[in-house]
């Protein structure tokens, strides 16, 4: 899957929104900061549609996100990719996985691991939330073929220790704190697929990235702890290593930061009240830099 030399490639930029709401206007600056990079380079920008939880997904979000995109004057390169039209290209991740012998099954339930978590008095927390104490993988492999022919629901967990075995010692580079070592560890064994969804975040995103030859990634800082798990999965799976750029998120004066349930903030109620597409870039980047 690599694509040989990073250094060659040209500047490649997304902006990546789930349909699950209107955008807002942390997503308004995070869209024209990755544009204008783009833009400044020569490169491309690309915008992609992480719809893989089809519960929260609405195609209605969806037009809206292109709606308030074209408003704010932005210009983006055809086909979006969809995540939900490419399981394949998450199954056949998931398969190469499996050949290094780093996924196992996980039939635990969020009360199974939880329960465990408290009888071992402490609870670590990782990108996914509390970790998961290892109860499957240690599960012998003639009892997870038995369950897993049986039809029992499961996830596919990452293996870590082996993952971080294979992988050695790993490095990524963000603009704004600089080399930073990968510790995906500290994170347990991450979730990368479920039976109802055949793909994670941490995969989707990772292979999505590669594929579509993106060199900066630009997201809200919230994302900065997942880029650990990401660095080992381009590792294992021989996948370019995009620069990073993880910036603060976007708060109001009350100190939230912005999000999809506040609907005065969100771009379509802006364009509602009058507001122009010149004054929301305005507010997007007044906003960041107070």
């Amino acid at each position: 899957m690599s694509r040989g030399d990073s250094g060659a490639r040209a500047t490649v930029t997304r902006f990546a929104p789930s349909p699950t709401g209107d955008l807002h206007l942390g997503h308004a600056y995070s869209a024209l900061f990755a544009e204008s990079q783009a833009r400044a380079a020569g490169g491309r920008f690309l915008v992609r549609i992480e719809d893989i939880d089809r519960g929260r997904c609405r195609p209605e979000f969806e037009t809206g996100i292109y709606d308030d995109l074209s408003w704010l004057g932005l210009r983006w390169e055809e086909p979006v990719r969809r995540q939900s039209e490419h399981m394949n290209d998450y199954a056949e991740a998931l398969s190469r996985l499996e050949d290094l012998d780093v996924l196992y099954p996980c039939f635990c339930t969020r009360k199974d691991i939880a329960a465990e978590i408290a009888a071992a008095g402490q609870a670590p927390h990782g990108p996914d939330g509390p970790h998961y104490p290892g109860t499957c993988r240690r599960l012998g492999p003639a009892e997870k073929q038995d369950r897993m022919g049986s039809g029992e629901t499961y996830a596919r967990r990452l293996d870590m220790a082996g993952a971080m075995a294979i992988a050695g010692s790993l490095h990524w580079v963000d603009r704004d704190r600089g080399e930073t070592l990968a510790d995906a560890g500290r994170f347990g064994d991450v979730v990368l697929a479920r039976k109802d969804v055949p793909t994670s975040y941490h995969l989707a995103v990772t292979l999505d990235d590669h594929l579509q030859g993106v060199t900066l990634v630009t997201r809200g800082e919230d994302l900065f702890e997942a880029t650990h798990v990401h660095r080992l999965l381009q590792a294992l799976l021989g996948l370019d290593v995009p620069e990073y750029r993880h910036h603060p998120l976007l708060r109001g004066a009350d100190g939230r930061r912005f999000a999809k349930r506040d609907r005065s903030l969100t771009l379509r109620a802006m364009r509602e009240s009058g507001l122009s597409p010149d004054d929301v870039r305005r507010r997007a980047l007044e906003a960041y830099s107070e």
